[in-house]
């Protein structure tokens, strides 16, 4: 016997929930659907707030601290608008030992961003992650979603260079 799942509405009328609505149907409203679906939302919406993960727990039947929970757990979901160009330094054992403080101070002192924070012009993003699973390639970065191994902090702050000077903004 097929049991009717009781639709939720979408937030906004905005066009972007339709594909957050598609992913969860195709995967028949089950949780395991929740960070494929937490991924669309973060690609439509460029991260996830409050009143999307309220939706998208709602929508799946979770409990809202299970969508957070997975939200904070990966480096790769943002509860807030990220820059332009983003830089993710990982910070785990090896990369750490390797030089990623070194990284993120050159990142910030010539861009004048905090970890965790967004340019003034909202142009770059640095955000750390707890292990990118590149040790052998330690230190690692991923800016724009390529990831970089043994870096240094002249390599990395020419690739963020580069990065932004290329943009079309």
């Amino acid at each position: 016997m097929k049991v009717a799942v009781k639709r939720v509405s979408p937030p906004s009328d905005d066009k972007r929930w339709k594909l957050v609505d598609v992913t969860m149907r195709r995967n028949g409203y089950s949780a395991h659907a929740l960070i494929e679906t937490l991924h669309v939302v973060q690609n439509s919406f460029g991260y996830l707030d409050g009143r999307a993960m309220r939706y998208v727990a709602r929508s799946l039947r979770i409990p809202l601290s299970r969508v957070y929970g997975v939200a904070t757990f990966y480096h790769l979901f943002s509860l807030e608008p990220t820059g332009e160009h983003t830089c993710v330094v990982c910070t785990g054992t090896a990369c750490y030992i390797k030089g990623a403080p070194d990284l993120i101070d050159a990142v910030e002192d010539q861009y004048d961003v905090s970890i965790g924070g967004t340019t003034a012009d909202g142009r770059l993003s640095l955000l750390s992650a707890r292990c990118l699973g590149a040790c052998g390639l330690a230190p690692a970065v991923v800016v724009d979603g390529e990831i970089r191994g043994r870096q240094t902090s002249e390599a990395l702050l020419q690739e963020i260079g580069e990065a932004t000077c290329n943009s079309t903004t």
